[in-house]
Order: structure tokens, then sequence, then C-alpha cells
């Protein structure tokens, strides 16, 4: 679409070039304008190329910076895997002892379930961030 207007505004110019003085007005054959119409086409063609061209050297800049990026947000996100696993931990260890009949039965396992999960999604995180 851009490259449509783009066409049109640049056909529109040529045909309203600068003029020195009046000129007497002149009614155009239906040839011209089947050649404004491919000037258009050629200055839309001309647009996309440009615009595919600057995709292309604005992702060749940012690609160092999405590896970057990548890498930074898996270690980040392993952090925030992490921060229950400081959370629940202690109460893991104080309640270890009631880990097959105690009263805190429960609250061990789910401690412990927690814990584990956590441990290894912020563990893989880290890994993956290594490995890229």
């Amino acid at each position: 679409m851009a490259g449509r207007v783009a066409g049109q505004r640049i056909a529109a110019s040529v045909q309203s070039a600068p003029q020195t003085g009046p000129q007497p007005v002149q009614r155009q054959p239906v040839a011209s304008i089947s050649t404004t119409s491919a000037r258009v086409q050629s200055a839309s063609e001309s647009a996309a190329r440009t615009g595919r061209g600057v995709a292309q050297g604005v992702g060749g800049f940012f690609r160092p910076f999405r590896r970057v990026g990548g890498i930074l947000w898996l270690e980040v996100t392993g952090v925030f895997f992490l921060l229950p696993v400081i959370v629940f931990a202690p109460t893991v260890w104080r309640t270890r002892l009631s880990w097959a009949h105690g009263p805190d039965h429960r609250t061990f396992l789910v401690s412990a379930l927690v814990v584990a999960v956590f441990l290894y999604l912020g563990v893989t995180s880290f890994w993956r961030a290594r490995r890229k």
C-alpha cells in the first residue's frame, strides 16, 4: 500500500514539473495513461524493493541484540523460577521429620513438590541460556 502511494506521488510530481511561463493546456492521449500507469507500477516496485532492503538491513543490525536478548530473557526467568525454591526450601527443611506420617505430612509433600518443580525449571532455564 505504501509503495502504491509513493508511486502515485512520484508520478504526480513528474507530471506537474515546474513550467517557465503560461503553457497551453494539453490533453493527454489514451496511450499516455498507460505510460503513466507503467511509471506508477515501476515506482511502486522500486519502493517495495527499497522497503525490503531496509527491512533486511534492520534485521541484520538487530540480530546480535536478539541473541543476547534471548539469553538474558532465559537468565531472568531462571532467577524468577528460583525464587519459590528460596521461599519453600525452609518449609521443606522444617517439616522434613514428618515426611512419612507426621502432623505436617501434607505441608512437606506440597513444599517438596513446589521446590522440585521450580528448581528444575530454574536450572534448565540457566542451562538453556548457557547452550545459546
